[in-house]
């Protein structure tokens, strides 16, 4: 018999669902990318333990890396993107008057706005041909 090993990682299937809703994703969408259902989904996200081989089946689908999503905790997402916008040397002292935030980018808001509908229109796209390949 194969020695399987386990990762109880302070209970991994919450990490999973934390993760999976950070992404964007239902349980049905995860479900689809692993070829198991959604209520398989719903235990997967109680189970305080997985396997390893299984934890990395969930982190390809939800786009991380293993270790990624082992080690996720809220402390190092809110550190993660505190210190993005602390290196982008963007303050609400450089920023000016919220009138001006619009001359920062050389975009009136309507072009920003049209720029992140149809990149948003792309990841949507490339998410469903990734979908739709692993039916």
């Amino acid at each position: 018999m194969e020695n399987e090993t386990f990762t109880k990682a302070l209970h991994i299937g919450r990490k999973i669902e934390r993760v999976r809703r950070l992404r964007g994703m239902t349980q049905a969408d995860l479900g689809d990318l692993l070829g198991v259902t959604r209520q398989a989904v719903s235990k997967m996200e109680q189970n305080e333990k997985l396997e390893d081989e299984k934890i990395k089946q969930v982190a390809e689908a939800l786009g991380v890396t293993e270790e990624g999503l082992k080690n996720y905790t809220e402390e190092t997402v809110l550190y993660c993107t505190n210190n993005f916008y602390e290196n982008c040397h963007v303050s609400a002292s450089n920023i000016g008057p919220i009138s001006t935030v619009e001359n920062l980018n050389h975009f009136s808001m309507e072009q920003a706005i049209k720029l992140f509908e149809e990149l948003i229109k792309i990841e949507r796209e490339k998410y469903e041909s990734v979908k739709k390949e692993k039916e």
